[in-house]
């Protein structure tokens, strides 16, 4: 009796485990289905049309629905193409909610991005032959680590079979994906040292307290020790001045709440990953503080969960009811993409807006590129030695 119960359990579990099969390929036909099919045409169509070299530059940015970002997106491929003389550059979003809401015209017009994906097999379907991707990411966390674990390795894996093995191999250490803008230590001082020399950074870090609101992986998921990178920052930063500070949106420890602690002084335990690390901090009597946004467009996060006057639970909102005066928008900022920016006008700016800070992206990439041909670039599994 038990051996025929145990049958029949393992029946259902077989006929349960088809059926969750069938349902899971019906599901990624229909992914796979006519929009699918339709967005790849489109950006087969673009790379086709612009194609002028047999080198690509692939950005790859989180994504946003704001048209200061979009316009920061577009000063960011303008400059890359003005960098990198030679080099076909494109943009593409990692982030499948920010592609479909700006689709969907979320806050502005309709517009169209589309995920690496589509893009990298544009690219193999045009022949390019050197091929970088390029993180926009802040810290090497959870979006830098898709981007290069899954979009990229299932591109060089030929995931989908959409090119020939000869093509495969011709592109073995011919990939490389550029770093994020703090992907070291070290780069987290070089960022340090941009930051403040800033002219609107530093003529307010002059006057009082400078405190900068990055995103960061939530602590239970703290993707390879990326976290880390924003208290090596504030750590740099606070070398040059103890007015500094930074936070995040997304990591315990680190939220506004946790920074006006900071402020207020004393000694603090951080868990990042395998790291445990203690910071004192004396306490800053300062009575005012400038916000910057520590990522590199100012979208959603820049704008409601720093900026927002109205919410009570916004860095504006916390640091002016803890008897600070604070600003969050400031006039002075001499390089604005929005196109509706006007001098005098209250204005967020985007790491990716300052062309010091560009400039560091853009030594990642050249970095990326002195790798091509050799054992640091990527290789493909056509050129594995075959039994």
């Amino acid at each position: 009796m038990k051996k025929i119960k145990f049958l029949m359990i393992a029946m259902m579990a077989l006929i349960a485990g088809m059926t969750f099969t069938a349902c899971s390929s019906s599901d990624d036909n229909e992914q796979k289905g006519s929009n699918y099919d339709k967005y790849q045409q489109t950006v087969n169509n673009t790379v086709n049309s612009q194609k002028r070299s047999d080198k690509v530059i692939l950005l790859v940015a989180f994504g946003s629905t704001w048209e200061q970002a979009y316009d920061t997106f577009d000063k960011v491929v303008a400059d890359y193409k003005s960098s990198f003389p030679g080099w076909d550059v494109y943009l593409s979003f990692s982030s499948a909610i920010c592609i479909n809401n700006a689709r969907a015209g979320e806050n502005v017009a309709p517009k169209d991005y589309f995920d690496p994906e589509h893009w990298l097999t544009a690219i193999g379907l045009a022949g390019y032959k050197q091929i970088i991707v390029q993180s926009l990411q802040v810290i090497p966390g959870e979006e830098y680590r898709r981007v290069r674990d899954s979009y990229v390795k299932d591109f060089m894996n030929n995931r989908n079979g959409d090119f020939t093995k000869a093509y495969m191999k011709s592109l073995d250490r011919n990939v490389v994906v550029g770093t994020p803008l703090m992907a070291e230590e070290s780069d987290a001082q070089t960022l340090a040292i941009t930051l403040n020399n800033e002219s609107d950074i530093k003529a307010a870090v002059a006057e009082g307290i400078v405190a900068f609101m990055g995103h960061g992986n939530p602590e239970g998921y703290d993707y390879y020790g990326g976290n880390i990178r924003y208290l090596q920052l504030e750590t740099y930063l606070r070398a040059i001045s103890s007015h500094y500070y930074v936070g995040t949106v997304d990591m315990d420890e680190t939220y506004a709440e946790d920074v006006l602690e900071h402020i207020n002084g004393g000694t603090f335990h951080y868990q990042v990953g395998d790291v445990t690390k203690t910071i004192t901090y004396t306490a800053n009597t300062s009575s005012k503080a400038q916000l910057f946004v520590l990522m590199s467009i100012a979208g959603d996060h820049a704008h409601n969960d720093m900026a927002d006057a109205d919410d009570p639970e916004s860095w504006y909102s916390l640091f002016n009811e803890s008897g600070i005066e604070t600003e969050a928008y400031e006039t002075i900022f001499k390089e604005a993409c929005w196109r509706s920016y006007k001098t005098g006008d209250e204005y967020i700016p985007g790491l990716a807006e300052r062309s010091a800070v560009r400039a560091l992206w853009k030594k990642h990439t050249s970095d990326a590129i002195n790798k091509l041909g050799t054992d640091e670039a990527m290789s493909t599994p056509t050129t594995a030695p075959e039994d």
